[in-house]
């Protein structure tokens, strides 16, 4: 099969469970990629730059979600938004054409220097800090996100800090997705052995996962979402489904805390299992580039809330 004439005729899936509020979206975006926050990660610039060039960002699809909640629930002017551990600033670019100004903290000075190159805009501004202890005054944000971060916070401090932070009637938006990606590739059964080998990496990683992260992280949202105090709040659901090359995707998958544990304990052998995949991966496509495109189903889930 051609990679010019090859198609995706597999779907994708996104298993929920019981919810308050159920939204399920789905969007194709076409991407082409070459604290003392109680956890501290991601902090060396080897590790920094590899979370810049292969995360995935927020769609501005999934950035409208949570501007139309905040537009419900508390309307205009949209003065300061804070996006906490914003990492790189991928997603904290995506909030400034709604905002006067903006702020990106972090912990990792590595990540706030990417971020200033790439994550920059005439009115974002860079703030080395805690997601429980930050520099702004009581009542003066509108927005306070979290994406792909809260995890790595001390959840009951960084939503006292976020309580204090909030104007009457500003939001909260935290989100994130699950590590089980999906890849899409020619005919339905291509997809499923891709499926197979895609589940093969990830319980390879599985071992290596952070503690504090427990065995699943819809489940630790889940927690997150509870322990949010306002009676205003949404659990929303979001399929991100984008096209990157298959190196992107491991690149993507490589980012993750997961297998930067691995790369620590043992270099050799991630370096092995990462080969191991693309292997298996190309076999199953027919091809032998990395620079072969698939499509990639990112299940991300969103919390929204508004402060009374």
């Amino acid at each position: 099969m051609s990679q010019r004439h090859s198609r995706a005729r597999c779907s994708f899936g996104f298993g929920t469970g019981p919810r308050e509020r159920h939204t399920v979206s789905v969007e194709l975006t076409l991407l082409r990629r070459h604290g003392n926050m109680a956890h501290r990660l991601f902090e060396g610039m080897k590790h920094a730059a590899a979370y810049q060039k292969y995360r995935v960002s927020p769609s501005q699809m999934l950035i409208q979600k949570v501007m139309d909640f905040l537009d419900k629930k508390k309307g205009k002017p949209f003065d300061l938004a804070v996006d906490v551990g914003c990492g790189s600033g991928q997603g904290t670019v995506l909030l400034a054409p709604h905002f006067s100004h903006v702020f990106g903290t972090d912990v990792s000075p590595a990540q706030l220097d990417l971020a200033k190159t790439y994550g920059s805009a005439p009115n974002i501004s860079y703030r080395q800090s805690s997601a429980e202890e930050m520099p702004f005054s009581d009542g003066s944000v509108d927005l306070v996100t979290a994406m792909t971060a809260a995890h790595w916070f001390d959840v009951p401090r960084f939503l006292l800090e976020a309580d204090r932070l909030l104007k009457p009637r500003g939001c909260l938006a935290l989100l994130s997705y699950t590590l089980d990606m999906q890849l899409q590739y020619g005919d339905e059964g291509c997809c499923l052995r891709l499926s197979e080998v895609c589940e093969e990496f990830y319980a390879a990683l599985h071992p290596y996962r952070d503690a504090c992260l427990g065995p699943c992280t819809v489940a630790l949202y889940r927690q997150i979402y509870d322990s949010v105090p306002y009676t205003e709040k949404e659990w929303n659901d979001y399929l991100y489904v984008v096209k990157l090359p298959l190196g992107g995707y491991m690149g993507m998958v490589e980012s993750f805390s997961s297998y930067q544990a691995l790369l620590k304990k043992d270099p050799e052998e991630a370096k092995r299992l990462s080969q191991d995949i693309i292997d298996k991966l190309l076999a199953v496509m027919g091809f032998s580039s990395v620079e072969t495109e698939v499509v990639v189903g990112v299940k991300y889930f969103y919390v929204l809330a508004c402060k009374p």
